[in-house]
């Protein structure tokens, strides 16, 4: 029996991370021994050369080269085998964020970054059953997570936009697979919504 991939996704700020701990601590969620997983992964060479390239001035092509080497090892080493064995999977960011993120970042490099790095996925990669996106302004986001990198605040905003705009856009062409949350919500609200939903879809 074929098991569940389920991720959740949404731009810096938008509460996505805290939510996916809180998943973790969930009674009912770990009565059905999910795998709780991340991208980029921790501790293994390509998450840790994702990391470094993040906190580093990498050029841009090269970065998503990282990601995407860091996502076929995590495919082949942790999702595949999981879902072979029947077990449901949650990954707090997956295979979406990098369209997302890759899609503004490479805008200037080439025509449709979107489709290229998208084109650059089809055939290996593993499309989830269920995606979780947590919508959220960039305003509010940026006043959430504080300043980060050498961005100014109004280049955060700016890129944010951006990518909220892609997985918008990713979202409104798969509408049975994403599920989109208000994250501007409080987050004990927040929380309790994806609880509810993922508890219903996991039962199915």
């Amino acid at each position: 029996m074929k098991g569940k991939l389920i991720t959740l996704e949404g731009i810096d700020g938008s509460g996505k991370s805290t939510v996916a701990r809180k998943l973790q601590e969930n009674p009912e969620l770990l009565r059905l021994n999910p795998v709780f997983t991340r991208e980029p992964t921790r501790g293994t060479l390509t998450g840790d050369a994702v990391e470094q390239a993040i906190q580093s001035d990498t050029d841009q092509l090269a970065e998503l080269f990282l990601f995407t080497a860091d996502h076929a090892e995590h495919l082949a080493k942790l999702v595949k085998p999981a879902l072979e064995d029947g077990k449901a999977v949650i990954s707090d960011r997956y295979s979406d964020s990098r369209y997302a993120y890759q899609g503004m970042t490479l805008k200037t490099r080439m025509e449709n970054p979107l489709e290229w790095v998208r084109n650059l996925h089809r055939g290996w990669t593993v499309v989830p059953d269920l995606t979780f996106l947590f919508d959220i302004e960039p305003e509010t986001a940026v006043e959430r997570c504080g300043k980060r990198g050498e961005q100014t605040k109004f280049e955060k905003i700016e890129f944010l936009r951006g990518v909220r705009e892609i997985f918008l856009k990713l979202a409104a062409k798969e509408p049975e697979r994403f599920m989109i949350i208000d994250a501007s919500k409080p987050q004990e609200a927040v929380e309790r919504k994806v609880v509810e939903k993922l508890l219903e879809f996991l039962r199915q």
